[in-house]
């Protein structure tokens, strides 16, 4: 049996634990490379920061990405053209934002950052997560609803997610400015 036979035999006999496992390798992976290649700081390779990106592509990403887009194909079955850009839509105008909050508060809270750090990151850095996932998003998931099978979907979205994970590890890493000018001493 061939490895694509087998990740399917996997993923029909637990389809959860798979989408959860891609998002793992996808966040980790994007991380990886945002840290390898995107970050100027000279800081050295901080393994706890990827092991943080990956936690959340297992817990949350993989998790609700299974069942948001297994319930949005069922209310809204086929690959017309109008019930793609429907689904495109739904997922770039309230999928995205919700997801933009929860990528943030995980960040924050497994890193033990305060309510007032989530709030400032959440107005600081969400419209930039929202707008710049447009550019992405919205031509992979025409691709996506158009041509996917719903069940390779998370797969199809993990494998491009690793590409736009640089961009929200950056994003997800970089201090939010509040606006207040810091006095020095």
């Amino acid at each position: 049996m061939g490895l694509w036979a087998r990740y399917n035999a996997i993923l029909e006999a637990q389809p959860l634990l798979t989408k959860m496992s891609t998002s793992l390798v996808g966040f980790a992976a994007g991380d990886v490379l945002a840290q390898k290649f995107v970050n100027d700081d000279g800081a050295p390779y901080d393994p706890m920061r990827t092991i943080r990106l990956g936690s959340f592509g297992f817990l949350l990403h993989g998790s609700t990405g299974h069942f948001f887009y297994g319930f949005l194909d069922s209310k809204l079955p086929g690959t017309k053209p109008v019930t793609v850009a429907t689904k495109v839509l739904i997922d770039q105008t309230m999928w995205n934002p919700i997801f933009g909050c929860m990528f943030f508060g995980y960040l924050s809270a497994v890193e033990g950052k305060s309510w007032d750090q989530y709030v400032t990151k959440i107005k600081t850095d969400l419209k930039t997560a929202v707008m710049g996932s447009w550019a992405v998003w919205v031509p992979a998931h025409t691709i996506n609803f158009a041509f996917i099978p719903p069940s390779q979907r998370l797969l199809y979205i993990n494998s491009i997610q690793i590409g736009y994970n640089i961009f929200l590890s950056f994003l997800g890493n970089k201090k939010a400015d509040d606006g207040e000018e810091k006095k020095e001493e």
